[in-house]
């Protein structure tokens, strides 16, 4: 692989269907997916429509500013109400969160580098490096797959677990990587979680 970093002057691969996801071999990316039941339908409706209206006038391929615009007006909002707890909060319970732990490291070193992650009831927040070969929309769907079986065969449920996508965001720099890692750390304190409520892992190391 090559450096860890978004090189604006690489090529880029654009994956879009409700969203943009730009992939570079060899990036940091930091993902954030959540449970169906995460956010209210009302609430949830009333974001889709003024994201899809602000998505119409700010067509892909995006510079840093219009990334920046974007996580401030949508994502920032997003993230403030899953720290509020909302719907069922199923990974809250110890047996489901280890599920989502034992998905992640399965394939770590072959499939991706995982960095640093955590758990949250409602949400889940990573930083991975992907290895050539294994597109980032592969290995959500593969964790997201694998996972909701067994987290419905504990709970003797059927149905959808996780929301539809996924959100993610190249890693700029340095800077940028300790920033991810700050927030990753300091997500279930922000959300003012209990200790054996949500799994944490933040990395270590200097790239």
């Amino acid at each position: 692989m090559d450096g860890p970093f978004f090189n604006p002057y690489e090529p880029i691969t654009i994956h879009t269907r409700h969203l943009p996801h730009w992939q570079q071999p060899g990036v940091l990316v930091f993902l954030t997916w959540r449970l169906a039941d995460s956010l209210p339908a009302p609430l949830w409706a009333s974001w889709q429509n003024e994201r899809t209206a602000w998505l119409a006038s700010h067509p892909p391929p995006w510079d840093a500013a219009t990334e920046l615009a974007y996580r401030s007006t949508f994502t920032d909002r997003i993230d403030g109400w899953l720290d509020a707890g909302h719907g069922s909060c199923v990974l809250r319970e110890p047996a489901h969160s280890a599920e989502i732990e034992t998905t992640l490291r399965h394939f770590d070193a072959q499939r991706y580098a995982l960095d640093s992650f955590v758990i949250m009831p409602n949400h889940v927040h990573a930083l991975i490096r992907l290895v050539a070969g294994h597109p980032l929309p592969a290995v959500v769907k593969s964790w997201k797959s694998f996972s909701a079986r067994k987290i419905n065969e504990h709970r003797a449920a059927t149905g959808p677990l996780w929301q539809e996508g996924y959100w993610d965001r190249l890693i700029r720099d340095d800077a940028h990587l300790h920033r991810c890692r700050r927030y990753i750390r300091r997500n279930p304190e922000k959300a003012r979680l209990a200790p054996d409520s949500y799994r944490l892992h933040v990395g270590t190391t200097v790239y």
